[in-house]
């Protein structure tokens, strides 16, 4: 049978994760930004250690919070006025209204995408409780960037327990291994919160079939 893992893609405005997305699927990059305003599903497939999977990829607008378990306590991904986006416990007493967050809650895992460029956009988090890889994005503007590449891995891996890849969406660069990366530490993790109905869509539509 052939497994479904739902894919998260967070992050504050511009820092390429439409992008990341795109040149995953279609090999395609374009300079001009386009804002995500609405939820989008991607929904390709991949092949990973001679296993398919089929990828649910939800490109989401920026959102205040939301939360990304059923628990009591729960842990919330969450997005300031400033463009930060981290993640912090807290409780929801009722479920999430908000239509742009469709999908999101459920998901397997979580790319948190920031610009290596721009400090705003990089917060503090913590993959104790949900798989999440935190990418650094448009690594082909490294000169740029606010803080050295080991500074910000050290600091995810050894302290927020989160994985960590940088890549560029305009070159290509890393861009498979990060989706690699992440489907790796699902996978290990055991795809949780998976659902037979988002399996069975997730098999009727595909959008292309990937070799990682």
């Amino acid at each position: 049978m052939v497994e479904t893992l739902s894919i998260a893609v967070i992050g504050a405005p511009g820092v390429g994760k439409t992008s990341i997305i795109r040149q995953f699927i279609y090999n395609d990059f374009s300079e001009v930004y386009t804002p995500t305003r609405s939820r989008y599903v991607y929904r390709p497939s991949v092949i990973l250690n001679g296993h398919m999977y089929d990828l649910k990829i939800l490109d989401v607008p920026p959102i205040s919070s939301f939360p990304a378990s059923t628990s009591q306590v729960q842990l919330c991904l969450t997005l300031d006025q400033a463009g930060k986006c981290g993640l912090s416990k807290c409780s929801f007493p009722t479920e999430w209204m908000d239509l742009r967050c469709r999908g999101v809650r459920n998901a397997n895992a979580y790319i948190l995408v920031y610009d290596i460029c721009c400090v705003e956009s990089f917060e503090e988090g913590s993959g104790n409780e949900v798989t999440i890889l935190v990418v650094g994005s448009k690594r082909d503007l490294q000169r740029q960037r606010f803080t050295p590449r080991r500074a910000v891995s050290v600091l995810v891996k050894k302290t927020w327990k989160c994985g960590y890849v940088e890549c560029s969406a305009k070159y290509n660069w890393h861009v498979v291994l990060l989706f690699k990366e992440l489907l790796g530490i699902a996978v290990a993790r055991g795809l949780r919160h998976n659902h037979a109905s988002i399996r069975l869509q997730g098999a009727l539509q595909r959008n292309r079939c990937s070799i990682m």
